[in-house]
C-alpha cells in the first residue's frame, strides 16, 4: 500500500449512508462464560438504561477484550493494537463502531473510520470491533431493534438483567477467564437465536 492509502481495502470498505434507525450507546458491562456450551459472551449494557445485548464470541476475541479491559500490557502490539496503529497511521480515526444486525445468529458490526474529512465504514465482527473500539477509546452503538429483541429473549438460566454480572463466582477475573479460554475447544461453540 503505497502513499498511506486505504484504496486495497476496497472491496471491504463503503463510503457511509444515512441510516435511520436508532442507535443506542452501549458499554461493556463484563464478560460471561455460557455454562451450557463453555461459550464467551460479551454483555454490552445501553448507558441510559438498563437493556443488554448478549454477544456469543470466540475465545481469542474475548481474551483480547479481557486483556483491554484489566488494562493489561504487553511489550509487543496485539492484533487489535496493530490495527489501531496502522489505522492512525493512515491518518484514520475511529468515530464509532456499530452493531447494526443479527443474520441467521450472527451479529453484524461497521467501524466508523474518519479520514481526510470523508467517514468510511467497513464491516467487521462484532467481538473485534469491541475490541478495537476499546483500544481506540472509542463509543459503541447497538441499533435499537437488537436491543429490543434481545430484552424479549431474556431467559431465566442466563441472567441479562445485569444481576449476577458483576465480579463474582459468576464471572471470571481476567486471569481466570484467558485460562479456560486457552482450554476451550472450538467444536463446543454455541450460537444465539434471537
Amino acid at each position: 500500500m503505497g502513499g498511506g492509502s486505504l484504496d486495497a481495502f476496497a472491496p471491504h470498505v463503503s463510503s457511509c449512508r444515512r441510516d435511520l434507525r436508532v442507535l443506542v450507546e452501549v458499554r461493556v458491562q463484563s464478560l460471561w462464560l455460557d455454562g451450557s456450551t463453555n461459550t464467551p459472551v460479551v454483555i454490552l449494557r445501553e448507558l441510559a438504561g438498563e437493556r443488554v445485548l448478549p454477544i456469543w464470541i470466540g475465545p481469542g476475541e474475548a481474551s483480547a477484550i479481557a486483556t483491554e479491559l484489566a488494562a493489561m500490557e504487553f511489550a509487543r502490539p496485539l492484533t487489535h493494537d496493530l490495527l489501531c496503529a496502522v489505522m492512525k497511521g493512515l491518518g484514520g480515526t475511529l468515530e464509532k463502531v456499530v452493531i447494526s444486525r443479527v443474520e441467521e445468529s450472527t451479529y453484524y458490526a461497521e467501524l466508523l473510520v474518519h479520514r481526510n474529512g470523508e467517514m468510511i465504514s467497513m464491516d467487521a465482527r462484532p467481538s473485534d470491533s469491541i475490541a478495537i473500539a476499546l483500544r481506540a477509546d472509542a463509543s459503541i452503538f447497538a441499533h435499537e431493534e437488537l436491543l429490543e429483541v434481545a430484552e424479549d429473549e431474556k431467559s431465566a438460566e442466563f441472567p441479562l438483567s445485569g444481576e449476577g454480572l458483576t465480579p463474582s463466582s459468576n464471572v471470571m477475573g481476567p486471569d481466570e477467564l484467558e485460562e479456560h479460554l486457552r482450554r476451550l475447544n472450538p467444536e463446543d461453540f454455541g450460537r444465539f437465536i434471537p
